[in-house]
């Protein structure tokens, strides 16, 4: 005769295995501290602000200057 198990308990421990592969996934997707977080917004601000200080002139701009005089 084969081994009896309990099937409630069986449900429950699938349940557990199943609820910790889910959590190791969300750990490694959102896994940052909150200054890790922090960080990289800052650094992506300052890399934003950094490449609008570089943008050049629209060539539909120059047409405003004429209007100026300049």
């Amino acid at each position: 005769m084969g081994n009896v198990i309990n099937l409630r308990q069986a449900r429950k421990a699938k349940a557990r295995t199943e609820k910790e592969k889910k959590a190791e996934a969300n750990r490694a997707r959102f896994g940052q501290t909150k200054a890790q977080k922090t960080k990289q917004r800052f650094e992506t601000d300052k890399l934003e602000r950094h490449l609008d200080g570089h943008k050049r002139e629209a060539l539909g701009d120059a047409s405003q200057m004429d209007d100026k005089g300049e």
